[in-house]
């Protein structure tokens, strides 16, 4: 995790969140008044952002200390104690929400992909997120995925092509969408597009597509489809799998499933902050 990223990320939180001060806590005690705050997990699940208990009150005040019994990656069970922080009452008051939003969201992350990735059973095929993240917290929660131990998608419109519905139809065919972006961009690039009709999946493999996603398919759909595809073109399946669903792609032939809401729709693990 990037704790240049993970400062500034919070840092806008907390300007948010507290404003011009805590009146709650600043009404009620005094900057020299120390204590010992527990978090805690209340429901078993996968951690990640911890790092964001020590920057996030390092952020608000340096002299809080934080010591860890839990590292990102780990299985946490219910009832186990995951952080103690010593330090300003107040100070240690200010910060409980913003961290715990934080490390609750990208835990529901984590618990969630290692739990499809179970439930999938086949480690032949790569459980990824998509870009269907929240705005400015991308890079975190495409973090929280690895944490649970998924593999990312592209991060960014300049990592690689997705060739979708809309740019074939503007484009006029798959062909032509492949041909133009080898022209712009060159050998070194990888092309993936978005297929939904048998005709589109020939095509894309006649246009030498890198990787072809097979959208909203079936697991036997999959298996079909992917007697047209050649061993060196990756294929991606994509849309309509969830927990209830996902071991039925066991061994159907695919080498990338794509979940969008891992991230936009994930649960958070629950969490909680208590002092001593």
């Amino acid at each position: 995790m990037n704790k240049i990223e993970l400062s500034n990320i919070l840092k806008k939180a907390f300007i948010e969140d507290i404003g011009m001060g805590d009146l709650t806590s600043e009404s009620i005690f005094s900057s020299d008044e120390t204590g010992t705050g527990i978090y805690t997990a209340k429901s078993e699940g996968v951690l990640s952002g911890l790092q964001a208990i020590e920057t996030g009150y390092g952020v608000l005040d340096q002299n809080i200390e934080a010591t860890l019994f839990k590292h990102d990656g780990e299985v946490v069970k219910k009832g186990e104690k995951i952080c103690e922080v010593n330090g300003s009452i107040r100070n240690l008051l200010t910060g409980e929400r913003v961290i715990l939003n934080l490390i609750q969201h990208l835990s529901g992350i984590a618990t969630s992909t290692y739990e499809v990735i179970r439930l999938l059973g086949d480690p032949s095929i790569s459980v990824t997120d998509t870009r269907k993240t929240l705005p400015g917290l991308r890079a975190l929660q495409k973090y929280a995925v690895r944490c649970g131990g998924g593999q990312n998608h592209r991060f960014r419109l300049d990592d690689g092509v997705i060739i979708k519905d809309n740019h074939i139809k503007a484009a006029g065919s798959i062909t032509k969408a492949v041909r133009s972006v080898r022209d712009h961009c060159g050998h070194m690039v990888r092309i993936e597009v978005e297929t939904e009709t048998r005709l589109q999946v020939e095509e894309a493999v006649a246009a030498q597509a890198d990787v072809i996603m097979l959208d909203n398919r079936s697991p036997n759909q999959v298996k079909e489809l992917k007697k047209l595809i050649p061993d060196n073109i990756i294929i991606e399946v994509s849309g309509g799998i969830t927990p209830q669903n996902i071991a039925d792609y066991k061994k159907c032939g695919a080498n990338v499933i794509s979940l969008g809401w891992l991230t936009h729709s994930v649960k958070a693990l629950d969490i909680s902050f208590n002092l001593e």
